[in-house]
Parts: structure tokens; C-alpha cells; sequence
């Protein structure tokens, strides 16, 4: 009987590309991997709130562009 090691690393494809984890949607996965690296909320906290309201605004107009290319079924 042997004892199970470490698990191996499984490599992944080129790009950074990486396998959705198992019982996760890939859709949503790819998706997360598409978007930017620097969250528009990440200095959220550090900044003052009056800023906060047209930082969120932008992010609308992105989303709403984002959304307006997808093609009508």
C-alpha cells in the first residue's frame, strides 16, 4: 500500500488560458478571465466618496457598450 504525495501541478494551455474547476459555469469563468486586471473598484475604499458616484457611472457606460455589441438572436 502506498501513501498518497503532494498532488502534481497540471499544466496548463499557453496564454494563461486555465480549465473551468470542476461544477463551475465555464462560461462565467472565461468571462472573469476577459476582464481587465485593475478593477475600477479597487482603490474604492481610498478614495472619497464623492468620487465614488462617477466612478460607478463609468462602469455603467462600459457595461452598456460592452452589452450593446452582442448580436440580437
Amino acid at each position: 500500500m502506498s501513501v498518497p504525495g503532494q498532488p502534481r501541478p497540471v499544466p496548463h494551455p499557453p496564454g494563461g488560458a486555465r480549465p473551468a474547476p470542476a461544477g463551475t459555469d465555464a462560461a462565467a469563468t472565461q468571462e472573469s478571465t476577459a476582464r481587465p486586471a485593475a478593477s475600477p473598484f479597487a482603490d474604492l475604499a481610498g478614495r472619497p466618496v464623492a468620487e465614488h458616484v462617477a466612478v460607478f457611472e463609468a462602469e455603467h457606460e462600459r457595461l452598456q457598450r460592452e452589452l450593446s455589441t452582442i448580436d440580437q438572436l
